[in-house]
């Protein structure tokens, strides 16, 4: 479950040739670097960490084309650690892994372990802010940690999940684009016998894309086991909305996104807002601002967060970054920065900051 993100589309290699008329696609992404944090538990700490800015990835993809422009499609995805090797998600393709339908006049369907719509068409569509202001470090997490999302690494880390979540044993489907406008329904089944809708999930979503504007809006409802036999679903809800767009060499991104707890009512949002810069065919700078805020379950807990990125492409392939992150909360809340996934995680006062640099490439 760590780290589970994507910044970008990949730039990918081609490798092999499976049959006439088919190809198939190896690629990659591996970032690495150093992080000063603050305030982890109640004491600084400089550390090695990757998958900070872009995720480590490493997958095969593939396309037979059917004639008349119809393909079968496939993906098969892994993440790892680059620190130690290890896969982060059970299995061997735990982050994406489908088979579907592809048709540029009736849509796409694929079935498998795939995306919800929180992360296709928010952060897919280029309408979620940290995607251009500094990658993991710049989602919310913030000062919620009552949320109790279970089968999550701290029960409120990437809350919104538009750092990319995969949901399992789903059937999505995407409509192709008309007019600018498209949209998608996803159902994931939960095979529970004698209960239909027990360990489900469901989402939908939006877009608007003409030119350099874009608009998107999603929903995802997913029901999580209770910790105890016999126990309640856990249903989790969340909805976003975003935009962005690009004048020149600025993309600019504004986004609110939310998330419910049913079983207990916890709920919090965030609105963000970020601007990148590309200053030289080289060097890029981006900014972002977020505002959190937790209802009464969360005792009304509340975050300003401030992030910045500077990058310099050595290559259209890779690049190294600085980066910032400064988060302050209310007073008697703790501060957390979403990435820093040690269960002291948080800092134990109401101000935590990160500094990093790093070098990504992709493959």
């Amino acid at each position: 479950m760590k780290r589970i993100y994507v910044m970008a589309l990949l730039a990918v290699l081609p490798v092999a040739s499976a049959v006439a008329q088919s190809h198939v696609t190896m690629y990659g992404m591996i970032d690495g670097g150093v992080s000063y944090i603050s305030n982890q538990g109640g004491h600084s700490v400089t550390k090695f960490d990757d998958g900070i800015f872009s995720p480590n990835l490493l997958g095969i993809q593939g396309a037979e084309d059917l004639g008349g422009g119809t393909k079968t499609i496939f993906k098969l995805e892994n993440q790892f650690l680059l620190g130690s090797g290890a896969a982060v998600q059970p299995g061997i393709f735990g982050r994406n892994a489908y088979v579907g339908i592809d048709d540029p006049r009736l849509g796409k369907l694929t079935l498998g372990n795939v995306y919800e719509f929180m992360f296709t068409s928010l952060t897919e569509g280029k309408n979620t802010p940290a995607l251009i202001s500094g990658g993991l470090y710049s989602f919310a997490a913030g000062p919620f940690q009552n949320l109790g999302i279970p089968q999550n690494p701290t029960g409120w880390f990437g809350w919104a999940r538009t750092n990319g979540i995969p949901i399992n044993n789903a059937v999505k489907y995407q409509a192709p684009q008309i007019g600018g406008f498209s949209a998608g329904a996803l159902y994931s089944f939960g095979g529970v016998a004698g209960s239909f809708g027990s360990n489900s999930g469901m989402s939908f979503g939006v877009n608007y894309d003409h030119g350099p504007f874009g608009l998107g809006a999603a929903y995802t409802e997913q029901k999580y086991p209770g910790s105890l036999k016999g126990a309640p679903q856990v249903p989790i809800r969340n909805w976003g909305v975003g935009a962005h767009y690009a004048l020149g060499s600025t993309l600019t991104s504004a986004s609110f996104v939310t998330v419910r707890n049913e079983l207990t009512g916890a709920y919090a949002y965030a609105g963000q807002l970020a601007s990148n810069w590309q200053l030289t065919p080289a060097l890029s700078l981006g900014l972002s601002y977020m505002y959190m805020k937790g209802n009464e379950v969360l005792y009304g807990n509340h975050a300003n967060q401030l992030n910045a990125i500077l990058g310099y492409s050595l290559s259209t392939r890779t690049m190294v970054y600085a980066e910032g992150a400064w988060q302050r909360a209310n007073s008697g809340a703790h501060a957390a920065i979403n990435g820093i996934l040690s269960p002291l995680g948080s800092s134990s006062s109401a101000s935590q900051a990160i500094a990093r640099v790093g070098l990504r490439t992709v493959f």
